[in-house]
């Protein structure tokens, strides 16, 4: 039995799949882990799905609907899956548009239209717009990662809606398909149209005329009841087929999220893409009087967004530390409205804000008045308010807070008289501080509540505020949603918004499109009860895990932990940042983080129907997170701070306890290990690793891509080369002394780094030293989850370390992944041990040493060169990248530093059997084209280890350099090369011919040995 809308359905679940098999061409799955990574979207609600089909095409997804209907299985629709009312989640068969069906079918420049499919992502439209000097209009701040289906159903909006409307504004037509089969075009009927329609007959008559009947019946309580305000987008779009309205369909099924039909194509309105623009930034005392002005600035301006932000905001991004760039732009004041005006000239669209500037009384340098006509500014300060959501997610305060209510929306005349009434409502129920910002010039207000939805009075009390703010906004006029829609969060309240009969129209609207109720049911219409279907609610009881890391910042929890992903969506992204890499090369929900941490949520097993049941033991999250390049992306880019790495090298911690593990952990997470082995005979094991034969047999037995050239091993180590140098060493109390860390990778592989190190910071002033000792940060164990080797490794290294850490010694690193281990993972895996915070505190790159301590006068050499930079992702998570840049600028290198996402490497990642091409495709995104590019004369710079070897063997013809490297020759006095300057640069090479000998070599043995076998044989033999 299957329960949707509801309402119980005997379900052939297997037969169902059988069919959508043999009948669809896409990607069918049934599984667990598919499942569970759907089972909810960016909402407080979670359905696990019956099943996942990935359509090819748009008439796969139409063959996977007539199979549903075959077998009377609900369907669910999902774009981008950031719906924040619970639309994207339920009991259905989910279809997942967003892998394959994401064309552009055309592009009509002159009259500003074009036709596209369900899947695309909004920011990729704009993008094949722009060279038509078009765009889509309509922009929510989920532009990097919606879907045009997935704004469709919602009817989103974003801050660009002030100028351009809604999307249903922005819709010409819509082709659709029913649950019965029937797939037509649709947009506004004229009579002539309606009368052809008619005559014709059949399901699409019989649409046509039911519509015509339910708005003739209720044409009065249309005209009354629908509010007249910007932002109304609760309810079915009814006022659409109002005569006065064109009658039209397209745009009275924009917003139904689902519940009504499946939208196959789309054709889009378009306007142009302004040339040039302007941002105005006023600062008030709070934010009700932000809002009170919000009238008397529309009435002297018309701006194309007219956003606001309070200052309860802008105090969480201040204690998180997040976007302070953005604060600091903005003017005076306790709470913000930003204004962007748009022109066809500068001068055009500065005088537009100086005249509203004016006309305030203001004037341009008054310190609450902030002024740009700087793209790069502006973006600072929007960037500020697109943070929203993630900002006000995890406030430190420890109080999560939730959707619910976070789209309400009012006339902009009544909105701060509104805002006054629901911080009264607030402070009712104790729900004290949340934050109040949105489109104000269109009276939509978001903000994060700190519902208690664990408890059984936590949700009666949620229950209780949303009966009561839904009243609230009705007394003025208001729409409960202004741009995220109803779904299961206001879906129940609606009666109180729109009254019986509208509701009673929405009804029949429902039953005349899918009189079944098989469209994902249970959403607006006949819908769930706000309090049903929690992600957590009074039943959740997750199981308890002790863990190896401490969590510090969730309460030492791994379960708060997981909870830090509230859908938002960026892992989703194509471009720009880090994260996440293995979702950009594959498209997969289940390889993006927000998609792991769901799988992870799912294996707390906290609910009787877990998709998850076998917690640590799960092969569903070990396949999921196997794809994880642990590259940390997501500990930055996203807005939450999740941190899929550490959850990864937990989960394998416990998932392999007791048990063998992939033979990659043995090879290359003991790589120190064997790297300090092979010392012994560093050119025997180089021949080996390539020897023909020989090299591709060991790389199978260790787990290593067969694809994959084994890095070569330096005759002489860095610290080899350090011990015969003979150097003094210094006092570890001199201030001038520095501590050199000698990471596996710069000591046995590319040991030219850390001489490179030696020689800038000796020339910097410092006294430099070298632990002789083996130490290591534990990285390699770290990743591939050997959590308890990685602390013994770590308490060892400590031990060396001693002398050092309490001379309060500086430990500078060359390798960024080293150094994020001491900065950021050892602290969580050792939080009690003070030689780890102390060493967390005095561990610094190489670029951070030199720039903020190097004595008074020095200056790095001149380079005078330009350069491409690759930052480690590591880098970019943790220590970021500031000191680097200043570093370069200073010694003359124009950096061209890459936003190209992760070189795809990743440490042993993309070594491991089975991630070679996903390595390669994540590198030929950016990074590697982008290496190809770069003029012969320029420098090519990457300090991570990963990203030198992956550029090496990615068909690039460069070999990238340390910064140490390129400072130290700049050190030489030298003209660089005019091609290719990291030719001076020293590498160990591989001798191939040492590799064929080991190779005949071998083979000569063992022909030998079976000749001396065979002669020993017949010896036997002949003696019998």
């Amino acid at each position: 039995m299957v329960q949707a809308g509801g309402v119980e359905t005997a379900l052939d679940v297997r037969a169902l799949e059988q069919a959508l098999r043999e009948r669809v061409d896409g990607e069918v799955r049934f599984d667990n882990g598919s499942r569970g990574a759907y089972a909810t979207d960016g909402s407080n609600y979670r359905q696990v799905p019956i099943g996942v089909v990935v359509p090819r095409t748009v008439d796969a997804g139409a063959a996977a609907v007539a199979v549903c209907a075959d077998f009377g299985a609900p369907v669910l629709s999902r774009g981008g899956g950031t719906s924040l009312g619970g639309q994207c989640t339920n009991t259905a068969v989910v279809i997942d548009w967003t892998k394959y069906c994401h064309q552009v079918l055309s592009i009509d420049a002159e009259q500003r239209t074009c036709v596209v499919e369900p899947g695309i992502v909004l920011d990729e439209l704009n993008r094949q717009l722009a060279d038509h000097k078009l765009q889509f209009g309509p922009k929510p701040s989920t532009h990097s990662h919606c879907s045009l289906g997935g704004m469709i159903g919602n009817n989103s909006c974003g801050g660009s809606a002030q100028a351009y409307g809604k999307t249903v504004d922005n819709v010409r037509r819509l082709e659709i398909l029913t649950y019965d089969g029937t797939r037509c075009w649709v947009g506004p009927t004229s009579d002539e149209e309606y009368a052809e329609i008619i005559a014709a007959g059949g399901r699409r008559a019989e649409i046509h005329q039911g519509l015509r009947e339910i708005i003739d019946r209720n044409l009065a309580d249309v005209r009354r009841g629908f509010p007249r305000i910007p932002r109304r987008v609760s309810g079915y779009n009814l006022d659409s087929l109002l005569p006065e309205n064109g009658f039209d369909v397209a745009r009275a099924l924009v917003g139904s999220e689902g519940t009504l039909a499946t939208v196959l194509r789309a054709e889009l309105d378009l306007v142009p893409l302004p040339p040039c623009e302007a941002l105005l930034v006023l600062g008030y005392d709070d934010i009700c009087a932000a809002a009170d002005d919000v009238p008397r600035l529309l009435k002297h301006s018309k701006p194309t967004q007219l956003e606001a932000l309070d200052g309860r905001m802008a105090q969480l991004m201040r204690e998180e530390g997040a976007y302070l760039d953005s604060l600091h732009e903005l003017p005076e004041g306790e709470s913000w409205l930003l204004m962007q005006f748009t022109g066809d000239s500068q001068d055009e669209v500065d005088e537009q804000a100086h005249q509203l500037i004016r006309a305030l009384g203001r004037e341009a340098d008054d310190p609450t008045v902030a002024f740009s006509d700087d793209p790069a500014r502006e973006h600072k300060m929007l960037k500020a308010r697109e943070a929203g959501l993630g900002v006000t997610a995890r406030p430190p305060d420890g109080r999560e807070t939730w959707e619910g209510w976070e789209d309400s929306a009012v006339a902009p005349e009544v909105l701060g008289d509104y805002l006054r009434d629901l911080k009264k409502l607030f402070t009712e129920f104790g729900y004290d501080h949340p934050s109040l910002y949105g489109h104000f010039g269109q009276g939509c207000v978001h903000t994060r509540i700190p519902f208690e939805l664990t408890t059984a009075q936590g949700v009666a009390h949620f229950r209780e505020f949303l009966l009561r703010a839904a009243d609230l906004v009705a007394s003025y006029g208001g729409s409960l949603s202004g741009e995220h829609g109803d779904g299961q969060a206001r879906g129940e309240l609606l009666p109180r918004m729109f009254g019986k009969e509208l509701v009673t129209a929405f009804g029949q609207m429902k039953a005349l499109f899918d009189p079944d109720n098989r469209m994902n049911p249970g959403k607006v219409v006949d819908p769930y009860r706000v309090d049903e279907n929690l992600r957590l609610g009074p039943l959740w009881r997750p199981d308890s895990h002790s863990t190896h890391f401490s969590y510090p910042d969730d309460d030492h929890s791994f379960d708060r932990a997981v909870l830090r992903c509230v859908g938002i969506g960026n892992c989703r992204t194509h471009e720009g940042g880090v994260m996440c890499p293995s979702y950009r090369a594959t498209g997969e929900e289940e390889h993006s983080t927000r998609g792991r941490a769901r799988l992870l949520f799912e294996m707390l097993d906290g609910h009787a129907d877990s998709a998850i049941t076998d917690g640590w033991r799960s092969t569903e999250v070990r396949d999921a997170l196997d794809l994880c390049l642990a590259c940390k992306g997501c500990k930055s880019d996203c807005p939450v701070g999740v941190d899929m790495a550490t959850y990864k090298a937990e989960f394998l911690s416990h998932h392999y306890e007791g048990r063998l593990r992939p033979a990659a952990h043995y090879s290359m997470g003991w790589l120190p290990v064997w790297a300090r082995l092979s010392r012994l005979a560093p050119r025997l094991v180089n021949a080996a690793l390539a020897a023909p034969g020989i090299a591709d047999l060991g790389k199978r037995l260790a787990g290593v891509a067969v694809e994959r050239d084994a890095p070569v091993f330096a005759e002489e180590s860095f610290v080899e080369w350090w011990r015969a140098r003979g150097s003094t060493e210094p006092d570890p109390g001199d201030p001038r002394t520095v501590l050199l860390w000698p990471d596996t990778f710069s000591t046995y592989f590319h040991p030219d780094v850390a001489k490179s190190a030696v020689r800038v910071l000796e020339d910097a002033g410092f006294n430099v030293a070298v632990p002789t000792s083996p130490v290591c940060c534990g990285l390699t164990w770290i990743s591939t989850g050997q959590l308890t080797t990685a602390e013994r490794v770590l308490r060892r290294t400590l031990d060396v370390l001693r002398p050092w850490l309490e001379a309060g010694t500086p430990v500078v690193g060359l390798e960024p992944s080293c150094t994020a281990v001491f900065r950021a993972d050892a602290p969580e895996l050792l939080p009690d041990d003070q030689d780890v915070r102390r060493l967390a505190g005095q561990f610094r790159t190489f670029a951070e040493q030199l720039l903020n301590h190097a004595p008074e006068g020095w200056r790095p050499p001149s380079l005078t060169r330009t350069a491409t930079v690759q930052t480690h992702c590591h880098q970019h998570a943790v220590t970021k990248d500031d000191a680097d840049r200043e570093l370069m600028r200073r010694a003359g290198i124009d950096a061209d530093v890459l936003d190209a996402g992760c070189c795809g490497l990743a440490g042993n990642f993309g070594f491991e059997q089975g991630h070679y091409d996903l390595s390669m495709t994540v590198a030929e995104q950016g990074v590697l084209p982008a290496v190809r590019e770069t003029a012969p004369g320029a420098l090519v710079l990457a300090d991570g280890f990963s990203c030198r070897t992956q550029i090496e063997q990615g068909d690039t013809g460069r070999r990238a350099l340390h910064l140490a490297e390129a400072l130290a020759l700049g050190l030489d006095g030298q003209h660089l090369p005019a091609d290719h300057p990291e030719k001076l640069a020293a590498r160990p090479e591989r001798s191939a011919r040492d590799g064929r000998l080991l190779t005949a070599g071998a083979a000569a043995t063992v022909l030998g040995a079976a000749a001396a076998g065979t002669h020993w044989i017949r010896n036997r033999r002949s003696t019998r």
